[in-house]
Order: C-alpha cells, then sequence, then structure tokens
C-alpha cells in the first residue's frame, strides 16, 4: 500500500474504461475516496458504483472544482487519463484539422487547465499528486498518427515542467508511459497498432500495478513496458538508426494499409 493514498481524494478522468477504470478501482482498493470521470455519463457511473466511487462525469477540461466538492473539498491525487488517438497518417494526406484540434485539446490542454485549478490549494498545503497518463508515444514517436504523438510528447513536457517546477515545494508528479495496452483507444489505432502495439499490448491492470511501484519508488517516469526505457535510451543515443528502424516500420505499415 502507498501510505499517502489511504483516505485520499482521488479523480481519474477517462475513468469509464481501460486504463483509466483500472486507476479508480487501484485507488479505492487502496482505501483511497475515488471520483469517477468520463465524458460517457453511463460509463463512470457504472465504475462509481461497483468500486464505491462518485461519478462525476463531463469534460475532463473543466471538471475540477465539481470533483473537489464531491470529495468534501480537497483533491489529493489528481489523474490526468483521459486521452484520444486517431489514425491520421499525416503530410502528404488530407489535414484533419478536427483531430489535431482535438488532440491537442484532451491530450494536452486537459492536463494544463486542470493543473492550473489545482496548484494554488496544493502549493499552499506543501503536498499533491499529478499523475499524467502520457504514453510511449510521449517519448518515442507512433507511425501513423501525427496528432496523437505529438500531443503526447507535449503531454511529457508539460508533466515534466511540473515536476522540475513543483517538486520542492511537494508536489509529486508521475508520467506513465505504456506500449499497448489492451483498450478500446488500441482499437482506435488501427493498422498501425496492429503492427508496432498489440504483439506487447498489456492489460489496463498491468499499468496500475507498474503506477503503484512508482509511486512507492517516487519515480517520475512509470515504465509499465521497461523495454522502452532501451528504446529512448537508443533514440537519443543514435537518432539517426532510431529514425530508420522506425521508418522501417513507417514502410512495413504502409504495405498493409
Amino acid at each position: 500500500m502507498v501510505e499517502a493514498v489511504q483516505d485520499a481524494g482521488v479523480v481519474v478522468t477517462g475513468a469509464g474504461g481501460g486504463i483509466g477504470a483500472a486507476l479508480a478501482r487501484r485507488f479505492a482498493a487502496e482505501g483511497a475516496r475515488v471520483v469517477v470521470n468520463d465524458l460517457d455519463a453511463g460509463r463512470a457511473e457504472a465504475v462509481a458504483e461497483e468500486i464505491g466511487a462518485i461519478a462525476v462525469p463531463g469534460d475532463a477540461s473543466a471538471i475540477v472544482g465539481d470533483a473537489r466538492d464531491a470529495l468534501g473539498g480537497t483533491i489529493d491525487v489528481y489523474c490526468a487519463n483521459a486521452g484520444v488517438a486517431f489514425e491520421d497518417a499525416g503530410a502528404g494526406e488530407p489535414l484533419d484539422e478536427r483531430s489535431w484540434a482535438l488532440s491537442w485539446d484532451v491530450n494536452v490542454m486537459a492536463h494544463v487547465r486542470a493543473a492550473h485549478a489545482l496548484l494554488p490549494e496544493w502549493l499552499e498545503r506543501g503536498r499533491g499528486r499529478f499523475v499524467s497518463t502520457v504514453s510511449a508515444a510521449g517519448l518515442l514517436t507512433m507511425i501513423g498518427a501525427p496528432s496523437y504523438a505529438v500531443t503526447k510528447h507535449g503531454a511529457l513536457a508539460f508533466a515534466e515542467w511540473l515536476s522540475l517546477t513543483y517538486r520542492h515545494r511537494g508536489l509529486k508528479v508521475h508520467a506513465i508511459c505504456p506500449q499497448g495496452v489492451r483498450t478500446d483507444m488500441l482499437a482506435a489505432t488501427g493498422s498501425a497498432g496492429d503492427i508496432v502495439l498489440k504483439p506487447t499490448a498489456i492489460e489496463p491492470e498491468d499499468v496500475a500495478d507498474a503506477l503503484f511501484k512508482g509511486m512507492q519508488e517516487d519515480r517520475f517516469l512509470i515504465l509499465p513496458h521497461p523495454e522502452v526505457a532501451e528504446y529512448y535510451r537508443a533514440r537519443a543515443t543514435d537518432p539517426d538508426r532510431w529514425l530508420g528502424g522506425m521508418n522501417h516500420l513507417q514502410r512495413k505499415w504502409e504495405e498493409v494499409r
């Protein structure tokens, strides 16, 4: 058990299924008071009823106030988990402005807005925990999904900025960066996901386990797929070789599109 989780007020966005539901279940099992958020009210309510939590459906960008009220005035842990993914091939293909705008709003700005609403109280108290569900795409990239890859880089950059700016004032930040996870979002990655993600996909519960282990060890970067650390190291030390390898996957994907 992570000591700070017992009786803590926890918010999990995008928790109507997948990783979010697994995080909500795990926090509830560890004794936290949990708010389950999802844009789909029915799914949020179903998970909340299952685990004895409180459903606060709605846009993840604007639920901090309602979630705080539901928890009796205090949020201790905020899991910015809601996200969107599209297979949108990018340059050379018709530009899908909608997927870019929605990806930016959900995958990055929802985190920024939540932190803006949470930080004054957390800094005054000298403690708070912000959990960002990023993706290995934020450390690496993802073929066939430029809006996803770029905005997940943004989500990681924002989490890093929060940590380096406020860790001496009691803020703990964790960035979860899995590869494939067996969720509805994995299906949304289409044929690119079939090639890159599905072969090593894990269960959402494995992601929750990795987060709790990372919280116990007070680690920023949470890697449910440990091999991502090696890929990240290779990307940093020999970017041309790494890009060549990714281009090989790109060409393989183009053959099956």
